[in-house]
């Protein structure tokens, strides 16, 4: 069973979904229900939950964590700090971390690494061409 927190639309959650149970979380009320139509139109997926939470003010605690093999989580440009802290002291073995702005991501990965994970590795994305702006992907594992 895999988490993507701050899922959007479910861009990540329907590719894992192709192997693994997944649980999707985002406050956007609209995003999940596009989610769900998604996933209820695509054939061959294993199942996803959809539920609305605001990971800000409410992460996955450690306790709700113990279910899941990885997360994924894709937070806006501030990061995920206390999510990251949970995670941290979660037992989960692994974690993706996909940001678009390096201070935040230097941040909450810092918290992971102070944890007990260790960053597997790290791959930029260059997906807004001729922009300044790069998303990362960070593969951590414990």
């Amino acid at each position: 069973t895999v988490a993507d927190l701050f899922c959007g639309v479910g861009p990540f959650a329907l590719r894992l979904a192709e192997r693994a149970r997944v649980t999707a979380i985002d406050s956007d009320a609209e995003a999940l229900a596009a989610l769900r139509r998604a996933a209820a139109g695509t054939a061959e997926l294993k199942p996803v939950t959809a539920q609305q939470r605001d990971l800000f003010r409410y992460p996955l605690g450690r306790t709700e964590l113990k279910g899941f093999q990885a997360v994924v989580f894709d937070p806006p440009r501030q990061g995920a700090q206390a999510q990251a802290r949970e995670l941290a002291a979660s037992g989960v073995a692994r974690v993706a971390a996909v940001s678009c702005n390096p201070a935040s991501f230097a941040r909450d990965a810092r918290i992971l690494l102070d944890g007990g994970y260790r960053l597997v590795r790290v791959i930029p994305v260059d997906q807004f061409l001729f922009s300044a702006h790069v998303e990362l992907v960070a593969h951590f594992e414990k």
